[in-house]
């Protein structure tokens, strides 16, 4: 071991500058496996942080701390100077990813390995595009870039999202945390709105997938008819043609 080395590896607590950690990186990736120690050490505080944000959802903090260390290292080994980011900027989404890949994968939730290759797809698509537009890219522009239906790529997003836990906090204040569980407690009024939603969502199910999405856009994220024709490559006419038609079936289902 090089005095170099001796020296880091003594001063726990000393953090690296940007020029430390490109040597490091730079003897890392050429395969010291020392160099790379050291980098995990001095980011171990990264990791530990965006970890936060993922537990309360039935994983130990050990097994999502190996998982976030994981993305860490190949943060490490993928990092290029080139990209005129930081480390740390770049490593976040890196780390978050290999976690978000790890919730997903082992999930009661099943999603084919065919939609989780097209919503990344459309996800890396989606951030390419957005630093050429300047823009959030709409659902036809990424579908164009890539070559797949917009129906197809709205799927595979919808498909690919981890589902809420009823251990996620919805709330904190003073180190007191409210769980999503703890808003299950409902009076008649209440549990009468949730019985017309699971009605919602069973007629929502028998929709095709165009269908579907113009419903959610219009009446959970208020988005204009003009907005969704845009994000689907069809004309506001034939979105409004759609809704028309598509409520008057859902009100016979329902």
């Amino acid at each position: 071991m090089s005095t170099g080395y001796a020296a880091w590896e003594n001063s726990e607590n000393t953090l690296l500058s940007h020029r430390e950690t490109m040597d490091f990186i730079k003897k890392a990736q050429e395969g010291e496996q020392q160099a790379v120690d050291i980098l995990v050490e001095k980011n171990v505080a990264l990791v530990k942080s965006i970890i936060k944000r993922f537990l309360n959802r039935g994983y130990e903090y050990d097994d999502l701390f190996q998982i976030g260390v994981i993305g860490l290292i190949k943060a490490i080994r993928n990092y290029d100077p080139q990209y005129n980011v930081r480390f740390s900027t770049y490593a976040v989404p890196m780390i978050m990813g290999e976690i978000k890949r790890f919730l997903r994968d082992d999930g009661l939730i099943k999603v084919s390995r065919s939609l989780k290759e097209l919503a990344n797809k459309a996800l890396a698509m989606k951030e390419q595009l957005k630093n050429v537009l300047h823009r959030e890219p709409s659902i036809q522009e990424i579908a164009d870039a890539i070559g797949s239906d917009p129906e197809d790529i709205v799927h595979a997003l919808e498909a690919s999202r981890t589902p809420n836990s009823i251990y996620d906090v919805v709330y904190e204040d003073d180190d007191n945390p409210i769980l999503l569980i703890d808003k299950v407690s409902m009076d008649d009024a209440q549990m009468s709105k949730v019985v017309d939603r699971v009605a919602l969502k069973d007629v929502l199910s028998k929709l095709d997938e165009r269908e579907r999405y113009i419903i959610i856009m219009r009446y959970f994220h208020d988005k204009t008819q003009n907005d969704i024709a845009s994000e689907l490559g069809i004309s506001q006419v034939q979105v409004s043609r759609i809704e028309k038609r598509v409520l008057l079936r859902m009100r016979e289902l329902i």
